[in-house]
């Protein structure tokens, strides 16, 4: 197991004693099966590998050792003041929409505004839970209403292609499996006189009727979980990226009328 992670993160042996702390030789013997690692030393080259917590606990148990590290459901209540720290975080961002989700991209929470956003780019939509990757990239979700949508899809496969070499995830492999072959969407024409968007960086940019809105998406995470689904969660945003989206956004959020 130690060997298939130091591939899938592309390191030498000298690469993860150099990570870790621990020498080469230690290493090779310890893939060779010459030797047999401390429960200390599992965790020190998970550390050095940044194994995902997910991943830890096979890893301590193929050793010998009993799991570390907690999957407890967002019900739990030892949960309920994170679960509070991550709706005040969501609702911090409004108007703009903003998700909550797990590595499945699975929406876990979301903000008023994302709420809104939804129900009104997807009225019909019936695919529960609601996971955004499945909403974005299906013919029948927001697909043909992307204006950049060759270079977006691409991005998003890229992006799923890079975590599931990065975590070997069999759940998540299944969903970039899945997602990939969905049928490729017709674009929208593109509006009269587009603005420009940004060079920079890559901008969403969905057709609502004579508008084009342009997002940028971030992705915050928790810092220094000891929990499997606070390290997994992550926190996506939909930022405004010209002032017509932000002023559609806040006409949303205020309930003024929206182009359909």
């Amino acid at each position: 197991m130690l060997r298939q992670w130091r591939r899938r993160r592309n390191l030498s042996q000298l690469d993860l004693s150099l990570a870790s702390g621990v020498s080469t030789r230690h290493i090779s013997c310890l893939e060779t099966g010459r030797a047999k690692p401390s429960r200390e030393m599992v965790i020190q080259l998970a550390d050095g590998l940044a194994v995902p917590l997910r991943s830890r606990n096979p890893m301590l148990e193929a050793a010998g050792f009993a799991p570390m590290h907690r999957q407890r459901e967002w019900s739990d209540p030892e949960l309920r003041s994170a679960l509070l720290a991550v709706r005040t975080l969501l609702e911090a961002h409004s108007p703009h929409p903003a998700f909550a989700l797990d590595r499945l991209y699975n929406v876990i929470e979301a903000n008023r505004a994302a709420t809104v956003f939804l129900r009104h780019m997807l009225p019909l939509w019936e695919f529960a839970p609601l996971n955004v990757v499945r909403a974005t990239l299906h013919p029948q979700g927001l697909a043909p209403h992307i204006g950049n949508w060759a270079a977006w899809r691409a991005h998003v496969l890229l992006r799923l292609d890079q975590q599931v070499q990065a975590t070997g995830d069999a759940e998540l492999a299944a969903l970039r499996h899945e997602v990939g072959a969905y049928p490729v969407a017709e674009a929208p024409s593109p509006p009269p006189c587009p603005a420009a968007p940004p060079g920079w960086i890559l901008p969403l940019e969905i057709r609502v009727g004579a508008d084009v809105l342009r997002f940028i998406t971030t992705q915050t995470v928790l810092g220094s979980p000891h929990d499997i689904v606070l390290q997994e969660l992550t926190i996506e945003t939909l930022l405004a990226a010209d002032e017509a989206t932000g002023r559609w956004l806040r006409n949303m959020a205020s309930g003024s009328r929206v182009a359909p």
